[in-house]
């Protein structure tokens, strides 16, 4: 009997490190069967290669995962002030009732951050406080995890002026002497940016009344639900004796609110940062900036030994000669880069680090955190980030290893050749299916971006197509798959994050893949063949 009850146990779903391994060595195999089969342009995976694909995906990480581990001791530090439960007790408070309206407007925000400046990694921090106030708020931690991937995600498939995927886009085409009209370009990223962000929004709101109403229409399986509630749940010790009228109305110390305001003045500061605003015109932030031209004189030698390392080659010169370079040098740095030595707008992990870092001392000096319990909490913080530090090392693992097996350029340069001659009806919809596939394998936008559309716009410029919808392909693509790939450390990380597996996030949301990709192709196609 016993045996026969144990047979029946669910299996536990795979974690994301399973997932992400299997999908590397998977790929590896792969490599080795067309490299075997004299396939040119793929080069076998070697043993040694799988193996340290990790590390050197670690190393190609290494910027967003320290800015993780800050982030966990920085999330830490509020915590220990007891702030964050009390904020998010008093917004719930306030919003009796209507909960479900933080959806849309959550949703929206983050979908600004995605179109105007391809927000992804830096959604990491909010998967973490979404999913504490959707499980205050009655519902789940899956809804706070598709309120930040959902609302960034449709923002990013519908780039307006993104730089990281539409601006790279533009320059590469402009660097193989193709003209662009960006107008097109915005009016089709609003067009898709909207319609998508509209659908996601109804789905994620229908989702998460039918979990507030019954909680076992939770898509989150038994162990998920128990994690969930160990980390945000109302512990017992919580409820029991507790003043009715103080649970009815939460009050916060001024510690506590003093704390708050800096934390969310903390996260503001950031989202300023990673904005690229000189591209958007805008220079406040580099104001006071001054430069000059310094010439450098460069012999003979310096140019060859520069170019033999890049290339693996030994050149020798007939002759000597000297040359000289012209470059630009700061004289008097911008007023807004006294803090980290860059100015805002052109932040990457670096500095955002170096901020959080800051902002944890200011906040436990604010909250009245001793010494102790100040080192205490933050390292306790940064200690439960580092399965999200694994998680996008191993995930950026996987593109190391695509990089130099060239398994990705083989598959855009023959999908390409395979393309030609096809009618604008026909062209488009492959060309969309195409950027999912590569996106699997590249799902960096810009990286995306400066490898294909040379190839793929110039294909669509030779035959008479519109650049400008092939630019959108690209970028609904890309963003479609950005939104459930393994190979995504944001992804991956920030459901870690939530306390949700990979396995669960894609039962959630395969019906609501498929929708965007239609109305993507349907929209696409359409443009292609009236702009054509």
């Amino acid at each position: 009997m016993a045996a026969a009850e144990k047979g029946k146990k669910k299996r536990a779903p795979l974690s994301s490190f399973t997932i992400l391994l299997i999908i590397l060595v998977v790929l590896a195999v792969i490599t080795v069967i067309m490299s075997a089969c004299g396939v040119e342009g793929v080069q076998g995976a070697t043993l040694s290669q799988v193996l340290t694909a990790p590390v050197f995906g670690f190393q190609d990480a290494i910027g967003v995962c320290l800015f993780v581990m800050i982030l966990g001791g920085f999330l830490g530090i509020i915590t220990e002030t007891g702030a964050l439960d009390a904020g998010i007790a008093a917004l719930v408070h306030k919003l009796k009732g209507n909960e479900l309206v933080l959806i849309p407007i959550l949703m929206f925000i983050f979908s600004i951050g995605g179109t105007t400046y391809g927000m992804c990694e830096e959604t990491v921090p909010f998967y973490l406080l979404l999913a504490a106030t959707m499980v205050a708020a009655g519902f789940d931690s899956l809804t706070g995890a598709a309120v930040v991937l959902l609302g960034a995600g449709c923002g990013v498939l519908g780039s307006t002026v993104n730089p990281f995927a539409v601006g790279v886009a533009v320059d590469a085409l402009s660097g193989i002497g193709i003209a662009v009209n960006q107008a097109i370009i915005i009016v089709l990223g609003l067009i898709l940016w909207i319609i998508t962000l509209a659908i996601s929004i109804v789905f994620v709101m229908r989702y998460a009344k039918k979990v507030k109403d019954d909680k076992g229409s939770t898509f989150l399986s038994l162990q998920e639900q128990q994690a969930m509630m160990d980390e945000w749940g109302m512990k017992e010790s919580e409820t029991e004796g507790a003043d009715n009228d103080a649970a009815a109305n939460p009050k916060m110390t001024g510690r506590q609110k003093w704390s708050l305001i800096v934390f969310a003045l903390t996260f503001v500061i950031m989202i300023v940062s990673f904005i690229p605003w000189a591209d958007l015109g805008v220079t406040i932030f580099d104001a006071g900036a001054t430069t000059e031209e310094v010439t450098t004189v460069v012999t003979g030698d310096e140019l060859t030994a520069a170019y033999d390392e890049a290339n693996g080659t030994t050149t020798v010169l007939a002759e000597p000669i000297e040359a000289t370079s012209v470059s630009e040098e700061e004289v008097t740095p911008a007023w807004s880069s006294f803090l980290t030595g860059v100015p805002l707008g052109s932040w990457y992990f670096d500095e955002a680090s170096t901020w959080f870092l800051l902002m944890a001392l200011v906040i436990g000096i604010i909250g009245g955190v001793s010494e102790s319990r100040f080192v205490k909490a933050f390292i306790n913080g940064a200690a439960d980030m580092m399965s999200v530090v694994l998680i996008i090392a191993l995930a950026r693992s996987i593109t190391v290893l695509m990089a130099k097996t060239g398994l990705d350029m083989w598959i855009l340069n023959n999908a390409a050749a395979a393309l030609t001659g096809m009618s604008a009806i026909v062209f488009a919809p492959l060309s969309f299916l195409l950027y999912i596939v590569l996106s699997f394998l590249i799902p960096s936008s810009s990286g995306m971006a400066t490898v294909s559309i040379p190839i793929l716009g110039g294909l669509a410029h030779q035959l008479n197509f519109s650049v400008e919808t092939m630019v959108m392909i690209y970028s609904a693509g890309n963003g479609l798959v950005n939104l459930f790939t393994p190979t995504s450390g944001a992804i991956m990380g920030g459901l870690a994050l939530a306390k949700v597996e990979y396995s669960t996030w894609l039962k959630f949301g395969a019906k609501l893949f498929v929708v965007l990709g239609v109305v993507c192709i349907v929209i696409l196609t359409a443009a292609m063949v009236i702009l054509s």
